[in-house]
C-alpha cells in the first residue's frame, strides 16, 4: 500500500480509479487485486506480490508451471493482517521470492466464509489454533500441507521468518515432491478423521448436557471482573444469552458480565458499542475494530437481560449500540455495513484514547468530573494514553463524591458529547462497506426485537429498511440470494448462515410488526433452503450450497462462535414456521440441520448452546399466541410489547390479518384461552395462567 495515513480515503481512491484502461494484470502501478471489490484486497492491490483473487486463472498458472500457491486470508479491519502486509507483502524481496516460486491468492474471509471455514479447520487439525492472517500452503488441487498465521519477515525470539520459511518450502516443492504428497494425505484424511468424529452420536441426553453446560460456564466464570477465562477475554455473547435462559442462579453471571463490559474499555464511552475484544482481563485494553456482528449479538443479549430484569440499564445498553450502529455503520442504502478498523494512522486505537490534556482544554471546569468519573490520569492507563472507563456506576460515583446523580449525570453526557465531536475531527478508521446478508440479518433481528420489546416503532422501522434492501438488492434475478454487496452486489452465493440468519431476521420483524409480508419472505427463504442446503444422501445440511463451488473435502466447523452456529439458526427458523404454519414436516427438517453435529454437542456442548437450545425447543410444544383482526395500529403494537415482556418461553407468534377488531388468542400448557384485546385484558388473562408480566416497561 502506499504511505497514506488514511486508509479509508487510501481505500476509496482506488475504488473511484477508472480501470478499463488497466491490463488484466493490473498494469506497472497495481496488481489484480485492483480490480476487486473487497476493502481488504483493494489494501493489496499496490503490494508488489503478484496476487491472484481466487479463481481458475490462479490454479490454472499453478497446474501449468507447477508452482505451490500460497493462499492469504484475511479482512479488511484485522488488525494483525495489516501488521504482516506491512512488514511482508510491501516488501519486494518478500515479493520478489513469491513471485519467482509461488501463485499468490488473497482471499477476504467475510466475502468466502467456505473457503476460510475449510482452511481454518485445516489450521486448526495442524496446529491446534487458527486466527488471521491465515496463511496456506496448497497444491494446484487446492490440497493444503501446510498452515500458519502471522510470520515477521525476518526470525525473531525464536520464532522463524518467513523469508526461510517460503525459502524452505520452495525447495522442498521441487526436491521432495513425495514429502509434499504425503503432508497433503494426511491432513485430508485428518479432516476425514474429524469430521466421522463430529458426527458420531447417539441421541442426546438434553438433561445431562444442559447441566454439563453450565456447570462449565461455572467453572470458567470470572466473578470478580465478568466474562469467561482469562485473557484474551472474548464477550460471548452465545454464553450471556444461554445463561438469561436459564435465569435463576447463573442469570447474575450474565447480569453481572454485561455491567462490566459496559464499565471497561471494551466499551466505547463516547461513540457506544463495543470493541472485538479485551486483550486483558479487566475488560480495559481492548482489540480496538468494531464488528457489525458483535453490535448485533450484545444489544439482543441487552434486550433479552431487560426482559429478564426490567432494569433499564440493559435498555440504555442497547440503545447505545444502536446509536453507534445508526451513525457509524449504517449505509446510505439503509442497510448495515462490516466493521470498523482498529487502526487509524497506522496506529491501533489511536482514534480512540486520550492524553488528559486534551480533555482538560475541551472541557474546561467540567473536565475534573469526567476524568475523575472515567479514571482519566495524567500517567494514563495504555501507552501513556487514556483509554475511558467508568469503574463505579452512576449513582455510587455520586453517593461517594456527595453529588446530585441528576445534575452529574447531565454534565457526564453533555461533556461526551462535546469530546465526541472533537474525536470526529480525527483521521477516522477505515470503515468496511460490504453489506454481508448474514450480518445484516443478525442486525435485523436486533433491532426488530427491541422495537417490540421497548416499544420503539422507530427501530423496526430500521430494520424493515435493511430487510427490504437486502431482500432486493442481495438476490439475483432467479432469487438466490447473494453473499455480499459493495457498489453492486456480488456474484458469490449466499451460503447457509446468510439464508439461516436472514431467515432468522425477517421472521423477527413478522412478530414484531405483525405484517403478513414478512412471514411470506420467510417462508420463501426457508424453501430455498431446503432446496439449496439439504442433502437427502446424508441427511445434513450444508454449509455451502449445492450450486456452488465446493471444497475439496468437507468439513463441519459450524459452531458458536463469533456468530451462532448457522446450522443451529437454520433448526431455529424451521421450527418456527413449522408451528406458525402448521408443517410438522419441517419439524423433521429442523432436526436433520443437527443431525451433522449431534456427537459434537455432545462432546463440547459450550460450542453448540445454540443447537442445544432448539433441542429443548423440539421436545416439546411452544406457547402459541395468535393475531386476527386489524394488526396495523398502535393498540395491536401496544399489545405485542406486553406479550412479548411478560415470562412466556417459547413463544410462537401467528397473525391472521382480517377486518374484524383485534383479538389475541392464547395457548399455553395444553389450555387455550378467551381472546383478548387490550393490554388490560392480557395481564388479566396472564395472572390467571400464572404467566405474569415480568415488568411494566417505562420509557426512559
Amino acid at each position: 500500500m502506499t504511505s497514506s495515513n488514511d486508509t479509508a480515503a487510501y481505500v476509496t481512491s482506488l475504488m473511484a480509479i477508472d480501470k478499463t484502461n488497466l491490463t488484466a494484470d493490473g498494469g506497472n502501478r497495481f496488481n489484480r487485486l485492483i480490480f476487486a471489490r473487497s476493502p481488504y484486497l483493494l489494501q493489496h492491490a499496490e503490494n508488489p506480490v503478484d496476487w491472484y483473487e481466487w479463481g481458475e486463472a490462479a490454479f490454472t498458472k499453478a497446474r501449468d508451471e507447477s508452482l505451490p500457491i500460497l493462499l492469504s486470508i484475511g479482512y479488511a479491519t484485522c488488525h494483525w493482517c495489516h501488521v504482516m502486509a506491512h512488514e511482508s507483502f510491501e516488501d519486494y524481496e518478500v515479493a520478489a521470492l513469491l513471485n519467482r516460486h509461488f501463485v499468490c491468492i488473497k482471499v477476504d474471509r467475510e466475502e468466502r466464509p467456505d473457503i476460510d471455514d475449510f482452511y481454518m479447520a485445516v489450521s486448526q487439525t495442524l496446529t491446534g489454533s487458527g486466527g488471521w492472517p491465515l496463511n496456506i500452503f496448497m497444491t494446484p488441487d487446492k490440497r493444503p500441507f501446510m498452515a500458519i498465521t502471522y510470520l515477521p519477515k525476518r526470525g525473531r525470539s525464536g520464532m522463524s521468518g518467513l523469508m526461510e520459511l517460503l525459502a524452505n518450502i520452495a525447495t522442498l516443492w521441487r526436491q521432495r515432491p513425495d514429502m509434499i504428497e504425503k503432508n497433503c494425505q494426511g491432513i485430508m484424511e485428518a479432516l476425514e478423521s474429524s469430521r466421522k468424529h463430529q458426527i458420531t452420536g447417539s441421541s442426546p441426553d438434553i438433561t445431562a448436557i444442559t447441566k454439563k453446560s453450565l456447570q462449565h460456564l461455572k467453572s470458567i466464570y470470572d466473578a470478580t471482573n465478568g466474562g469467561f477465562g482469562s485473557s484474551p477475554k472474548f464477550p460471548m455473547p452465545m454464553y450471556l444469552s444461554w445463561l438469561i435462559g436459564q435465569g435463576g442462579e447463573v442469570l447474575p453471571m450474565a447480569l453481572h458480565t454485561l455491567r462490566k463490559m459496559r464499565a471497561g474499555g471494551i466499551w466505547d464511552h463516547l461513540g457506544g458499542g463495543l470493541h472485538r475484544y479485551s486483550t486483558d482481563q479487566q475488560w480495559l485494553a481492548p482489540h480496538f475494530e468494531k464488528m457489525l456482528y458483535d453490535q448485533a449479538m450484545l444489544a439482543l443479549v441487552a434486550t433479552e437481560a431487560y426482559r429478564a430484569t426490567g432494569d433499564l440499564f440493559y435498555c440504555s445498553m442497547t440503545e447505545d449500540i444502536f446509536s453507534f450502529v445508526g451513525r457509524e455503520l449504517l449505509s446510505s442504502e439503509g442497510a448495515f455495513c462490516s466493521a470498523l478498523d482498529a487502526d487509524s494512522e497506522g496506529v491501533e486505537g489511536k482514534f480512540y484514547v486520550w492524553d488528559k490534556r486534551e480533555i482538560d482544554t475541551c472541557l474546561g471546569p467540567d473536565a475534573e468530573m469526567f476524568c475523575r468519573f472515567h479514571a482519566v490520569t495524567e500517567e494514563g492507563n495504555f501507552e501513556e494514553q487514556n483509554i475511558l472507563t467508568a469503574p463505579v456506576e452512576l449513582d455510587e460515583f455520586c453517593r461517594q463524591h456527595e453529588l446530585n446523580p441528576e445534575e452529574t449525570g447531565s454534565t457526564l453526557m453533555h461533556s461526551r458529547a462535546q469530546l465526541l465531536k472533537l474525536r470526529e475531527g480525527r483521521i477516522r478508521p477505515l470503515r468496511d462497506d460490504k453489506i454481508i446478508t448474514s450480518w445484516n440479518g443478525l442486525m435485523i433481528s436486533a433491532f426488530a426485537t427491541a422495537g417490540v420489546v421497548f416499544s420503539k416503532p422507530e427501530y423496526s422501522a430500521t430494520a424493515a429498511r435493511a430487510a427490504a434492501f437486502t431482500l432486493c438488492s442481495l438476490r439475483r434475478s432467479d432469487g438466490r440470494l447473494l453473499r455480499s454487496y459493495l457498489n453492486g452486489a456480488s456474484d458469490i452465493p449466499g451460503f447457509l448462515e446468510d439464508y439461516a440468519f436472514l431467515t432468522g431476521g425477517v421472521l423477527d420483524l413478522y412478530e414484531t410488526t405483525l405484517d403478513q409480508t414478512w412471514l411470506t419472505e420467510a417462508r420463501t427463504l426457508a424453501d430455498d433452503m431446503l432446496h439449496l442446503f439439504f442433502d437427502a444422501e446424508s441427511g445434513e445440511f450444508t454449509l455451502t450450497g449445492h450450486d456452488a463451488e465446493q471444497m475439496p473435502a468437507r468439513v463441519s466447523s459450524d459452531h458458536d462462535g463469533v456468530t451462532p452456529s448457522a446450522l443451529a439458526r437454520t433448526a431455529g427458523v424451521l421450527y418456527r414456521l413449522a408451528w406458525i404454519d402448521d408443517r410438522p414436516e419441517l419439524l423433521v427438517s429442523a432436526r436433520n440441520a443437527l443431525h451433522g453435529i449431534i456427537g459434537e454437542i455432545q462432546h463440547n456442548p459450550l460450542g453448540h448452546l445454540g443447537a442445544l437450545q432448539v433441542l429443548i425447543q423440539l421436545d416439546s410444544e411452544p406457547a402459541l399466541a395468535t393475531f386476527t383482526g386489524i394488526t396495523d395500529t398502535a393498540e395491536a403494537f401496544a399489545l405485542n410489547t406486553a406479550l412479548h415482556n411478560c415470562s412466556i418461553r417459547n413463544l410462537i407468534i401467528r397473525s391472521e390479518q382480517g377486518l374484524s377488531p383485534l383479538s389475541l388468542s392464547l395457548c399455553l400448557s395444553g389450555t387455550c384461552y378467551p381472546a383478548v384485546s387490550t393490554v388490560d385484558e392480557l395481564e388479566s388473562l396472564l395472572q390467571q395462567t400464572g404467566t405474569k408480566p415480568r415488568h411494566p416497561f417505562v420509557e426512559m
